[in-house]
């Protein structure tokens, strides 16, 4: 998959539409960030939080989902198979009009359901917060649907022709409407087949998984307003707010020098073994990805600065870039990850136990990663320093700040003093201290925004897949489609260690496929069940699915990270491939380890 834009793409200066697109999206942000603050704050210091903060956050996360998913579509960063690159050149200009006709087509059907969901809320008026009603809140999902669409059209050909083509889509609720009853059936496979062909065309996951919930709704007969309303109630739930904001906290910290301060830190305090700087960019981007919640965030951030590093120090071009991509793709199973929290929740699972579950995996993927990096530096006879006491003392004093937040944020919300969405909150606030105040490198009125609006994207492009995706998921389930996957494979695998191998290939597939966080929602339930039925310890089984999932993200032909590597650095995706390899077999022999050796998840859970 590829969220890169294309870099021969000239955009034209946004106008005033634009402008306050991006204003309101920084607005909803910066609220939504600065309520759990102030509630936290009210109820420590004056025993009283701020009455209906809780739901405004809630809703808040809503507005941030669709209008980052319409900053997504206006820069064309949502996530797509990136399988177009494999296509002769003259056929990816079809192969964009037709995935942009399927996608105005998903997307404008998705813009009906959600206007008849506001009709709903509208014709049983209810309070959303401070007297707002539901409706107005859920106005927001027409609106982006209808940006998400025209943006598309626009962008899915320089041509008119092309634009009037994918235009077309616009067609589809009018055309499903006048479909004689009963033609569900009928026409229910050719949809689907359709809509596959369009996704391994370039057609966003969002779309994908969206007009397959609407495919199965209309088999069922049920109103399409279902599959917007599950959007709802996800952006709404108690836990989602903490993705925007670990993910803005993660953006803030990146734009300042704090990479730079963790460099230093950890080449003063492992630089100084064989191949060394190899250990130390490891540990920096495997720190950075659980912040920003996405690793390819890492990979677009930090390998600018760390790729020419290496290479000047003597490190084969195949090797560094190999490395960098790599360890931007590892980390997913440290605190805060996202991942994890997600998985926890749609697991029901207490997230401690997974954090404490996943600590030691975590650290040999990391340890894996390192060593063969340093293999790497000590064969192309990287130099080495001596270590430095004074050195190391001096980067750890300077990037105490950075170093502290991990152990601050876990220790506060173990202790119970704030929730997950306080803590992600605090985060926030601690980063914008750190690099605005402390430090002075992001300047709040020139920066900020800019670093806020890209982190709007990021997280409408991904948190608008998880909404579809849920729609999706409930009715796999209210087809039973879980129970029946569950008896076809103790009928077909009868031993647990046959079926961890069988998971193993199926989670990987999945991880190549598909972002991690859709498949949370789509995979997690029909895997809970399984791992039960063979005895597998529940924090086992989140570990070993976490850990396929990073697996996923370098798997040729279609792992995210391989595309966005390839994107950054510039490099044929072929050589890509070929620099990541040898890391993918340590990585593979990890994973392996992981799932067959229970006690490295279930020590942790003991102390």
């Amino acid at each position: 998959m590829s969220d890169a834009p294309d870099r021969n793409d000239a955009r034209p200066a946004p106008g005033p539409l634009e402008r306050g697109e991006d204003w309101l999206s920084v607005a909803v942000l910066v609220l939504l960030c600065a309520l759990p603050v102030a509630e936290t704050v009210g109820r420590e210091l004056l025993g009283r939080g701020i009455p209906g903060s809780i739901p405004a956050t809630q809703y808040l996360t809503l507005a941030a989902t669709f209008l980052g998913a319409a900053l997504a579509a206006r820069q064309d960063k949502h996530l797509a198979l990136a399988t177009t690159g494999f296509l002769p050149q003259p056929w990816r200009q079809t192969a964009r009009v037709l995935a942009g006709l399927a996608t105005v087509a998903v997307t404008s059907c998705l813009l009906v359901a959600s206007v008849q969901l506001v009709g709903v809320d509208r014709a049983y008026p209810t309070e959303a917060v401070w007297g707002i009603p539901v409706w107005v809140v859920s106005l927001v999902m027409p609106l982006a649907f209808a940006g998400i669409a025209w943006r598309v059209i626009a962008r899915s050909s320089a041509r008119w022709s092309g634009r009037i083509a994918a235009a077309l889509g616009l067609l589809a609720p009018l055309l499903l409407w006048l479909l004689p009853a009963g033609s569900a059936t009928t026409l229910a496979w050719p949809l689907a087949a359709a809509l596959l062909l369009a996704t391994a065309l370039g057609m966003p996951i969002f779309a994908a998984l969206g007009g397959g919930a609407l495919i199965m709704v209309w088999l069922d007969a049920s109103p399409i307003s279902g599959v917007p309303g599950e959007s709802f109630r996800l952006s709404t739930s108690a836990l989602l707010p903490a993705i925007p904001l670990f993910t803005l906290a993660g953006f803030v910290l990146s734009a300042g020098d704090s990479g730079k301060r963790l460099l230093r830190l950890f080449d003063a305090l492992v630089g100084w073994l064989p191949g060394g700087l190899a250990v130390v960019i490891t540990l920096v981007l495997a720190f950075f990805t659980p912040l920003t919640g996405a690793s390819g965030v890492t990979i677009l951030a930090l390998g600018g600065l760390l790729l020419p590093m290496l290479t000047q120090a003597g490190y084969r071009s195949r090797d560094a870039l190999g490395l960098v991509t790599v360890s931007g793709s590892i980390g997913a199973l440290l605190p805060p990850s996202l991942p994890v929290i997600l998985y926890a929740f749609y697991a029901d699972l207490p997230l401690d136990q997974l954090f404490r579950g996943g600590l030691i995996p975590g650290l040999l993927l990391i340890a894996g990663v390192a060593a063969y990096g340093a293999l790497c530096g000590w064969r192309s006879g990287a130099p080495r320093r001596r270590f430095d006491a004074g050195e190391l003392a001096a980067a750890a004093w300077e990037a105490k700040w950075e170093a502290l937040l991990p152990a601050l944020l876990l220790g506060a919300i173990f202790a119970g003093w704030v929730t997950l969405v306080e803590a992600a909150a605090l985060t926030v606030a601690y980063a914008l201290l750190v690099e605005a105040v402390l430090f002075r490198e992001l300047s709040l009125t020139r920066d900020l925004p800019r670093v806020v609006r890209d982190s709007a994207t990021l997280v409408g492009g991904f948190m608008i897949i998880l909404g579809v995706a849920l729609a999706f998921t409930n009715y796999l389930i209210l087809a039973q489609l879980p129970m029946t996957v569950l008896a076809w494979v103790q009928e077909a695998i009868r031993s647990p260690t046959l079926f961890l191998l069988a998971l193993n290939l199926f989670l990987i597939v999945v991880g190549a496929l598909m972002d991690i966080y859709s498949a949370i929602i789509v995979v997690v339930p029909l895997l809970v069940p399984m791992g039960q039925a063979y005895g597998i310890h529940p924090v086992h089984l989140g570990v070993i699915f976490l850990a396929n999932m990073q697996l996923g993200y370098l798997m040729p032909p279609m792992g995210e990270n391989l595309f966005l590597a390839a994107y950054r650095f510039d490099r044929p995706l072929a050589q890509v491939y070929r620099a990541t390899l040898p890391y993918l077999a340590i990585l593979l022999a990890v994973v392996l380890l992981i799932t067959y050796w229970p006690g490295l998840t279930l020590w942790m859970l003991a102390r």
